[in-house]
């Protein structure tokens, strides 16, 4: 690796003028041929850092050379092609004099200026046209390539001093002719996150709306100036993008011109389905916001771009704003008895190079040893806090347990913060009929009432309440879920057991080291007692994947209860869990299945008829279909069609959505369909959910 820009080294056909950027695998070079001017007088090479290279890489770099290939257009960047000299592979690219999306808005940061409305516009209506070509793409034989960027971020839009607007790095985009990779999320979760789609982020289908949805976040930002998702932490961003908050956006509202604000709330609704379909109904949404010739706009963003590219002048103002930000967290931490903790900076600020302080959850020393004390008098000394959470998450301590808290006097657990968040949500009264003589609205056990037809019952009836589980495993324990439900959607499951908690289930699947989990759980107090912070900001676990794994525990803590041979059942209706740090919204259907591939022990006839069920009609609105997983929505789309399960499966080897569907995933959706009244099946009851 180098340390310095390279000036006048050769690289094959190529002489490296200087280094334009460095990664944590690949380093950006401005280059110039060695002879001649073709493909260009001066061209951008990407190659892997030295001793990095991997098998793959050439693979890689021709890919993305051949996706750029197949688009053209003014507004993507040109790739030349990839090649390799010796043993390190490199992409050639067109070289755009200037700077991007990101340092022109750090630039106006720095200054706290805003760049002129009219030229964001200007860049997301080229930046539409470019994904337009992207979207629409086709091969030599004409066949669609359904390419998806899937990177759309101010980073990857380059901005020239002639007023230039391109679109780069294909890198991470996907493509494919084929119906099931088109709908199907290979490849993984890519792109940096606040700029993802939902839907990314879930891990469902995606397409070129998600492109359209971070052009949009994109949009917002070269507005406002700030961030479009508010959250202090990574979590609270993807909540954010999950729930559509747009909060900072919409505060903004009165200062955009009229309508404005609702083309941006349009191009950032969570379902894809209402967005913008395509790059060119967002780039004739704009239109009317973009009054000004084009070249006198082309001038006035070469003016900002050629001012953005003064180094000198942008490290003159950060180190302006560093020494007054530097000098308020003094001024702070001296009002302050005891020093808050400088937590590592936020990917904005490390980019601007600004510290960022992350308070402590109190002021209490750390090294002090914690006591408790429950209600019966039992005293435990020198408890260390991750195994309070522990202990209060499992419902081993109850609200009125007290807590001498790092040498503090002894306080009620619901008073002390960091452990009070992690109290099970019916010990905190959410209501007070609960527990009360005859107060649940049903009251039935396993296997008196299968689990699968209770929670399609109410699904179906689109119920908000909690429905307590319960099970006795012997030596007077008990196991007890508690699933929240909040219009039919799974909101919140919380469980007693300790293998159930959320770093057991990140090591359990492999996501996270034991070594990991404790390095996270010996500062989590740093955190505000936050295991999911905790570990994104550590990056101890990607941001992206620890919230799919948080949506993923609770679903599979529903799935254990179908494993439960045994159960007591209890649900009160309209009880809420109160502050949940995670709103799961998960379908539950998901969840469903889940608990069908779980207990496998009741399996479907082969050859048993199919008809369509007494709610396949009510199928075609979107919210009885609502998110469920996506075969069983195939079958709720084809009920007419299938007389019998064999063709089902035979229909899987030619439906390109089923194609990757096992048997045991396809008997699970024939189950939930039915019980759903989707479908009905042939020798079972008729399922009753009205």
């Amino acid at each position: 690796m180098h340390d310095e820009p390279i000036v006048g080294g050769l690289f094959g056909p190529f002489k490296l003028i200087r280094r334009l950027a460095v990664g944590g695998t690949a380093e950006v070079f401005l280059a110039a041929p060695r002879r001649g001017d073709r493909p260009a007088p001066k061209l951008v090479i990407k190659r892997p850092l030295d001793g990095l290279a991997q098998a793959g890489d050439f693979e890689a770099l021709e890919r993305e050379a051949s996706l750029h290939s197949a688009i053209v257009d003014p507004h993507v960047v040109r790739v030349f092609g990839a090649g390799m000299v010796d043993e390190t592979p490199y992409l050639a690219m067109e070289y755009i004099d200037g700077v991007d999306a990101f340092r022109l808005m750090r630039a106006k940061r720095a200054e706290q200026r805003l760049l002129p409305i009219e030229l964001a516009v200007f860049i997301a209506r080229r930046v539409a046209r470019a994904l337009l070509a992207v979207h629409t793409a086709s091969d030599k034989n004409g066949r669609p390539l359904a390419i998806v960027h899937r990177d759309v971020s101010p980073s990857n839009i380059y901005l020239g001093l002639n007023g230039e607007v391109k679109l780069g790095d294909f890198g991470i985009a996907r493509f494919s002719s084929s119906e099931a990779e088109i709908t199907g999320t290979l490849g993984g979760l890519k792109g940096k996150f606040g700029y993802l789609a939902p839907e990314q982020i879930a891990g469902e289908p995606f397409d070129g709306r998600a492109d359209l949805f971070s052009l949009g976040v994109v949009l917002g930002e070269l507005l406002i100036g700030e961030r479009v998702f508010p959250g202090s932490g990574q979590l609270a961003v993807l909540l954010a993008i999950r729930d559509g908050n747009i909060a900072p956006l919409r505060a903004a509202r009165d200062r955009l011109p009229p309508g404005l604000f609702e083309i941006c709330e349009h191009a950032l609704e969570p379902d894809p389905l209402r967005r913008f379909e395509s790059g060119d109904a967002f780039d004739a949404a704009l239109a009317p916001f973009e009054r000004s010739p084009t070249r006198e706009l082309e001038r006035e963003l070469g003016q900002l771009v050629a001012w953005a590219s003064d180094s000198a002048r942008l490290a003159k103002q950060l180190q302006g704003r560093i020494r007054d930000s530097v000098q308020r967290m003094r001024a702070v931490l001296d009002s302050e008895p005891q020093p808050d903790s400088i937590s590592p900076p936020s990917t904005e600020a490390a980019r601007a190079g600004i510290p960022t302080l992350r308070p402590r959850a109190s002021k209490r020393p750390t090294d002090a040893p914690s006591h408790f004390r429950t209600s019966d008098g039992r005293i435990e000394r020198d408890v260390p806090f991750p195994r309070l959470l522990e202990l209060v998450a499992t419902g081993q301590l109850k609200p009125e347990d007290e807590v001498a808290l790092f040498g503090a006097e002894f306080t009620p657990i619901r008073q002390i913060a960091e452990l009070a968040r992690h109290l099970l949500p019916s010990t905190t009264k959410t209501t007070a009929r609960m527990f009360g003589p005859g107060s649940p609205n049903l009251l039935t056990s396993v296997p008196e009432t299968p689990l699968l037809k209770l929670l399609a019952k109410l699904r179906c009836q689109r119920a908000t309440g909690a429905l307590f589980v319960t099970r006795s495993t012997g030596q007077q324990h008990q196991q007890r879920k508690e699933v929240y439900i909040r219009d039919g959607v799974l909101l919140h499951v919380a469980s007693t057991e300790r293998d159930e908690l959320l770093g057991e289930y990140l090591v359990r699947r492999g996501t996270l080291s034991r070594a990991g989990l404790e390095h996270a759980l010996n500062v989590i107090r740093d955190y505000g007692g936050h295991l999911g912070d905790t570990l994104a900001d550590l990056n101890l676990v990607d941001a992206t994947a620890l919230f799919r794994a948080i949506r993923n525990q609770g679903r599979d803590r529903v799935a254990g209860l179908f494993r439960w041979p045994v159960a007591d059942l209890a649900f009160y209706e309209q009880t809420e869990p109160g502050t949940v740090q995670f709103p799961l919204q998960l379908d539950l259907a998901t969840a469903m299945m889940a608990g069908c591939l779980a207990d496998a022990a009741e399996v479907l006839p082969d050859g048993a008829g199919i008809q369509p069920g007494a709610r396949a009609a009510q199928t075609t609105e979107r919210r009885e279909r609502g998110t469920a997983p996506r075969s069983l929505q195939w079958l709720a789309r084809h009920s007419e069609e299938l007389a019998i399960v064999g063709r089902v499966r035979q229909a899987r080897q030619t439906d390109a959505q089923l194609q990757t569907t096992s048997d045991a995933e396809l008997d699970a959706a024939l189950r939930v369909a039915h019980e759903l009244s989707w479908i009905a099946i042939e020798g079972l009851p008729r399922a009753e959910v009205d």
